[in-house]
């Protein structure tokens, strides 16, 4: 672990940033370049920890795949050829790289064991183990497969109709992943439209996909060829710069290539709500997934209420949504977001303590929380408890309170924002 004492005295900050590439889009990049046949190129790449653990993944099962800054290139001549592992799949701390993996080796025709970190360890996986099992998956594992570490043996699959418990785009896309090597086709229908970038890459990298209404269907058989990707900011990385933006006294920061995917864009509509000042100005550069340049400044901020079909489109946005409520003038109130429980951490509870300690008035709910504010904040030692969103929830707030802000483990921010302390540094004006 890595403790990081913060001191940064209510700085103002004012200049540009480009934050990492999705990691979102960057795990699929490489999946999708993996199942493909051909060369895939890769650029804005996230070298974070989780996509790391991707490559690391389809390295073993012997697909090529060279990096070079932020540039990957994956060379595969397409899934059938991929080799049998002799070591197990480790995926780190990517709940993404585990729950898709599911999907895609399923169908396969090598037998693989996967298992991750502690945390993976400790997340549901049998939310996507059923399905696949539904459509003739051979998969084992700890709890009936509730938990890894869990053994694969790829076989033929069936298509299936599925409806979605949860809105999770993990699960859906698992189940489309495997519905590209099924006989028949596979229809995934969801209660609220979750994430759409295994959607939007299927199309890119030339599949048929159909999307109407909340219901995608997928035709089992279809080949994949190999594409040039263009990775966006990463809008849930951007989230903390915003939020810092509107917080800090005397701030105007400006993010440039940030992804405003519409499945993935909450936060803004968030910021709007709650009186932010901010410019969106989106980019013409007919990419798969959208872009566009933000600017945001110091903002006077009123108390909202966030709640259904939009949190599935900020549920990785909710901690650092739930700092900037303490900075809000009225009772902000999150519901409808249950699904915080099962992520790195139970990041309800987490969010809660660690906000308490720096002095914020919140309090847990069983589907949220409710923040009252404006409160000042001072420091306090801050636990991580291994989470990168919550580390660097810890660390924004440190801008804003009185006196020290210690975290326990710093290194966890490495998973989706390794640069993210150098980026505080360089629009930091004291």
């Amino acid at each position: 672990m890595s403790e990081k004492v913060l001191q940064y005295n209510k700085p103002s900050l004012q200049g540009a940033l480009t934050v990492p590439g999705d990691k979102s889009v960057s795990h699929r990049s490489v999946m999708f370049g993996a199942i493909a046949s051909g060369t895939t190129t890769v650029e804005g790449f996230l070298l974070g920890e989780d996509c790391l653990s991707t490559i690391d993944c389809f390295r073993k099962l012997g697909v090529d795949i060279e990096v070079e800054g932020t540039n990957v290139t994956i060379h595969s001549p397409g899934m059938d050829s991929w080799q049998e592992p002799s070591e197990v799949l480790y995926t780190g701390n990517s709940g993404t790289t585990t729950r898709l993996m599911l999907g895609i080796l399923a169908g396969s025709s090598v037998h693989t064991v996967m298992t991750g970190d502690a945390s993976i360890g400790k997340r549901p996986m049998r939310r996507v183990i059923d399905p696949l099992r539904q459509m003739g998956a051979h998969i084992t594992g700890r709890a009936d497969g509730q938990y890894t570490p869990l053994a694969i043996q790829g076989t033929t699959l069936q298509a299936i109709d599925y409806n979605m418990p949860v809105a999770s785009a993990q699960v859906k896309s698992a189940i489309l992943l495997a519905g590209l090597r099924a006989n028949g086709t596979t229809i995934v229908r969801e209660m609220e439209v979750s994430r759409d970038h295994t959607e939007r890459m299927l199309r890119q990298f030339g599949a048929h996909v159909a999307v109407d209404n909340g219901v995608v269907s997928i035709e089992g058989g279809q080949a994949l060829k190999g594409t040039h990707v263009s990775v966006p900011g990463d809008i849930s990385s951007a989230a903390f710069f915003l939020v810092a933006g509107a917080i800090c006294e005397n701030s105007q920061i400006t993010l440039h290539n940030v992804g405003i995917n519409p499945t993935r864009d909450g936060i803004i509509e968030v910021l709007q709500k709650m009186g932010a000042t901010m410019t969106i100005t989106p980019n013409d550069d007919n990419q798969a997934e959208p872009t566009a340049t933000i600017q945001i400044a110091t903002s006077t901020l009123k108390a909202t209420t966030i709640e259904g079909d939009i949190i599935p489109r900020l549920i990785d946005e909710i901690p650092i949504l739930a700092l900037l409520a303490t900075q809000a003038h009225g009772q902000t109130i999150i519901k409808d977001a249950e699904e915080l429980k099962v992520k790195e951490t139970d990041r309800i509870t987490a969010v809660v303590t660690e906000l308490k300690k720096l002095g914020a008035q919140i309090e847990a709910t069983e589907d949220g929380m409710i923040i009252n504010g404006p409160t000042p904040l001072k420091g306090a030692n801050l636990q991580t408890y291994g989470d990168h969103r919550i580390g660097m929830m810890g660390a924004v707030a440190a801008l804003v309170t009185d006196g020290v802000v210690t975290l326990d483990d710093a290194q966890c921010i490495a998973v989706s924002y390794p640069s993210f302390f150098e980026h505080v540094e360089a629009v930091r004006n004291n």
